[in-house]
């Protein structure tokens, strides 16, 4: 009798649940996947005599640091290892597994060549090259800061923000229609964008439409992927298109 009530306890016994990892995109994960490309850039744009518009944060640095170098790279690094202890305790240190990386480049990787694509169905066959000359390093760095900081500025603070407002007001068919109407409305900033200041390009129809279809691609990534690998796919793509075309 106490053998059959052992074995019936022991079948009923709940299987131990298999560990998964999920790789889809979150906030820990995304802030993780791109603290290297934020740190890669803010480390070498202090080299460079540009920055990318949308970068508030270096002219801060710079100032705090009394424009020393040694001091500023201390902040940048500082900055770096908080999000690194904080990511790591809330994370609980799975948002620092190398193989995301990885994939995160491959992905990123993939992305930008369909996007590039895509781009020229649109509009036809456009040069690669940049219209101004730069440095194979500035080109990196420079990539890089667009890859996180417009990302930041039009797909998480003018997509992002702006859907927020549309679910709060709107619901049903009118929802999705004016999500849709507005991730065009902000794709066409962001081209735009690229029009402006001193090292904006000069006005042309056909790269503003080719760099609306990116920021719709960027859009798209943003919804259904999340903010890190879009973030990678824009500073990929910049990469290809500033130092690897040339």
């Amino acid at each position: 009798m106490n053998d059959k009530l052992a074995a019936e306890a022991h079948a009923e016994k709940p299987a131990a649940p298999v560990k998964v990892v999920d790789s889809r995109s979150n906030a820990w994960s995304d802030l993780a996947l791109t603290l290297p490309i934020f740190l890669a850039y803010h480390l070498g744009v202090v080299f460079l005599n540009m920055r990318n518009a949308a970068d508030l944060v270096t002219a801060e640095l710079v100032r705090l640091a009394d424009s020393h170098i040694m001091v500023y790279w201390g902040l940048t690094l500082a900055i770096g290892l908080s999000f690194v202890l904080v990511l790591s305790v809330l994370g609980r240190g799975q948002v620092f597994d190398s193989s995301r990386f990885v994939l995160i480049a491959v992905e990123g990787g993939l992305y930008a060549i369909l996007m590039r694509a895509a781009g020229a169905y649109v509009v036809g066959s456009l040069p690669l090259v940049a219209g101004q000359s730069i440095t194979p390093f500035g080109g990196v760095v420079m990539s890089l800061g667009a890859g996180f900081y417009e990302e930041l500025a039009f797909r998480v603070g003018l997509f992002g923000v702006g859907v927020l407002g549309i679910r709060m007001f709107l619901g049903g068919i009118l929802k999705f229609s004016a999500v849709v109407i507005w991730a065009v409305i902000a794709a066409a900033v962001f081209s735009g964008w690229h029009y402006v200041g001193v090292y904006g390009d000069a006005w042309n129809v056909r790269t503003f439409v080719f760099r609306l279809v990116c920021g719709l691609v960027f859009t798209a990534i943003y919804v259904f992927r999340g903010f890190a690998p879009a973030v990678w796919t824009h500073a990929l793509y910049d990469i290809w298109v500033l130092t690897l075309s040339g």
